[in-house]
């Protein structure tokens, strides 16, 4: 009952409080547009970040994404060891307070092995590696998300596994008629909770890309 709630609550962060979509006072990842592709695909270019990442075992990818959405947002909640200076003296033991971390978009979720889903909450620019709280969860790992160029595709309306899947392939498409090349794998970003309507969804399909 917590975890459901916590999604929930999540949600309701994540989607600024509306059913059109209004995503006001939330953080989002600053980029620069490098190339546009034609229709809604855009070469963008993302400055470093730092993100908190949770794989979870599944049995289909909208259970795997309620599931980590629930444990991200208890890290950011406050499931976390604040920092905290440690005096010069030792040994000593300092336990601080949890720490609440403000809540950003998109969620960036990915197939991970045979039957996971893996998600990824972005910390505010304000973080560093070394600065961000660490989770008391074990299932929960902080990464250093490097700068990185990647093709976007933007799109509306339903986020089902299926659709997911047909807007990795409409953006393979669009790279495959460019002087760009997929680096990686592809990873779905959602900046909206289910009960955004559909229309005035913000969602995005995005791989790493180089030049040929």
């Amino acid at each position: 009952m917590r975890k459901g709630l916590a999604v929930v609550v999540g949600s309701v962060m994540l989607a600024g409080c509306s059913v059109f979509g209004v995503r006001s006072g939330t953080e989002q990842p600053a980029y620069g547009v490098v190339e546009r592709l034609g229709g809604a695909v855009e070469v963008r270019r993302y400055a470093p970040r730092v993100a908190a990442e949770a794989v979870v075992a599944a049995k289909s990818p909208e259970a795997g994404r309620n599931e980590a959405f629930g444990l991200l947002f208890d890290y950011i909640s406050g499931a976390n060891r604040g920092a905290a200076e440690i005096a010069m003296t030792a040994p000593v033991a300092v336990d601080s307070a949890p720490e609440k971390i403000a809540m950003t978009v998109p969620v960036e979720t990915r197939p991970a092995g045979e039957g996971e889903v893996a998600m990824r909450f972005f910390l505010p620019a304000s973080y560093t590696l070394e600065r961000a709280p660490v989770p008391t969860d074990p299932r929960i790992e902080l990464a250093a998300v490097p700068a990185r160029t990647e093709a976007v595709l933007r799109f509306s309306g339903s986020r089902s596994a299926e659709v997911v899947q047909d807007r990795i392939a409409e953006l393979t498409t669009a790279l495959e008629r460019s002087t760009w090349r997929a680096t990686g794998p592809a990873v779905a970003l959602f900046y909206d909770p289910p009960w955004t309507l559909p229309f005035f969804r913000r969602n995005e399909v995005a791989v790493p890309v180089a030049p040929r």
